[in-house]
């Protein structure tokens, strides 16, 4: 198993059991809230979590077709890991602080630059690693 793929697959569990354990703070907040809901960005972080492991089960299987060197594989798929872990992580410290539920309502370094690199990363990232399948279904 190439290290790009043990990444992925290591991201994946990572993921997977944050979003297990989002979805029981979820729903103990459901249970002791008035209201019955969840904090938004608990929500979000529940979903986001499963949704992310399953995107690095994709990395995985692309980075397994990848023609190109070891090292440019691992950081094609680390670089959307990285942003998908970025992501998670900001959105259980918003629901830790029971914050608004629109990030983006200010003006910072994560919601201007902070998203351009993540757009940057993921984008870019897995677009070496789909040419790089490309390229091994043309050979």
């Amino acid at each position: 198993m190439t290290p790009a793929i043990t990444l992925a697959l290591v991201a994946c569990g990572v993921f997977f059991l944050t979003g297990l354990l989002t979805g029981v703070w979820k729903w103990r907040a459901m249970l002791s809230r008035s209201t019955h809901r969840a904090p938004f960005y608990v929500d979000t972080a529940h979903r986001a979590a499963l949704l992310y492991s399953f995107a690095c089960l994709v990395l995985a299987r692309f980075a397994g077709f990848s023609p190109f060197s070891r090292t440019l594989t691992f950081v094609a798929a680390a670089l959307p890991i990285l942003f998908f872990g970025i992501a998670v992580a900001t959105y259980i410290r918003l629901g830790i602080t029971d914050a608004t539920d629109n990030q983006f309502e200010r003006r910072n370094f994560v919601t201007t630059t902070g998203m351009v690199l993540l757009v940057i990363g993921e984008v870019g990232g897995f677009s070496v690693l789909f040419v790089g399948f490309l390229l091994h279904i043309a050979a």
